[in-house]
């Protein structure tokens, strides 16, 4: 498979967020139209749905409690990222495939940031599973069909081998797979996006450091502030940047700076290369300050993008 598992190490134990069951949803599973209910781009396309919306006060019910009995597959998405509304359909269709043989759930991080701030989420789509209360790392970021369904087997083996054979039952009605509509325009963006308009980039920062206060996880205000913070350190960088980062590699302020401009320049490899290689021979506060400028530079490019993906295995590598 061509995509990284996403690993943390050991299991997540995540009893510290069991709640007491929620009642009765009114409209079942997913209300109609929402993500896993009829016409939602969750919903299955024949037979009975194994597809199921969750939320903070039910997480406790539907995926702890389930999971004893099945395996029980989390994505962690959002409506705003194409990413999450290209991998659905996928799994969703593999959630029919296997027919009770694990069962689907949905969160939308937006609706549930406390949520996915417990579990870690820092980029969507994030698919887990759990079994007996207990995380299995599934894969991070846009799979084909194929390789989730590789996912799939590989967690249905890992079930088996702990004595997990359960099958659920249907959850809600069936329904065809739609595309997600595009979303409307977000007012929460607008005083940022008209501080950059007018190249206000002070403005444009403050703004977006209020909305991630608010919103931790909001990766498009993530996106905005690091491309906004890129555009204002590149804007007077000294001409012997360059010699400085030739002839000192752990002079951190200059391979920083220089990483910053090729990225300016489209030379996105080059800018990952040379925060990766400074990485390799820097320690301690040097060293983690770099990898967090790295972050911020992957903030900027896109999770979903080919070369952030390379490059997140060429950093774990690097550090570990």
């Amino acid at each position: 498979m061509s995509q990284p598992n996403f690993s943390r190490p050991g299991a997540i134990d995540l009893s510290s967020l069991r709640k007491p069951p929620a009642p009765p949803r009114p409209g079942g599973p997913a209300g109609p139209g929402g993500p896993g209910g009829p016409g939602g781009p969750g919903a299955a396309s024949a037979g009975g749905s194994y597809v199921l919306n969750v939320s903070e006060p039910t997480f406790q019910a539907d995926v702890i409690e389930r999971s004893i009995q099945h395996p029980v597959i989390v994505e962690f998405w959002s409506p705003r990222s194409e990413a999450s509304t290209a991998l659905s359909p996928i799994l969703v269709k593999l959630s029919n495939e296997y027919a009770g043989k694990f069962l689907l759930t949905r969160i939308d991080i937006d609706a549930n940031p406390q949520l996915a701030q417990a579990v870690g989420v820092q980029t969507v789509p994030l698919v887990i599973a759990v079994l007996r209360g207990q995380v299995v790392p599934l894969f991070q970021g846009p799979l084909s069909e194929d390789e989730a369904r590789q996912y799939v087997e590989q967690l249905l083996t890992v079930a088996v081998a702990n004595g997990i054979t359960g099958k659920t039952d249907p959850v809600g009605p069936a329904g065809p797979v739609e595309e997600a509509a595009e979303p409307e325009p977000d007012p929460r963006y607008e005083a940022a996006e008209n501080a950059v308009g007018a190249g206000d980039l002070d403005g444009a920062i403050a703004a977006y450091e209020a909305l991630l206060k608010e919103t931790p996880n909001d990766a498009e205000a993530k996106s905005g502030l690091a491309r906004v913070q890129l555009v204002k350190r590149t804007r007077d960088v000294p001409a012997e940047v360059r010699t400085r980062a030739a002839e000192d590699p752990a002079d951190i302020e200059a391979q920083m700076l220089v990483a910053d401009v090729d990225l300016m320049g489209g030379h996105v490899d080059d800018a990952f290369a040379r925060l990766i290689k400074t990485i390799q021979v820097t320690a301690g506060d040097d060293r983690d300050a770099v990898r967090l400028h790295l972050l911020e530079l992957f903030e900027v490019v896109g999770a979903d993008d080919e070369r952030v993906v390379k490059a997140r295995r060429r950093l774990m590598a690097a550090l570990f």
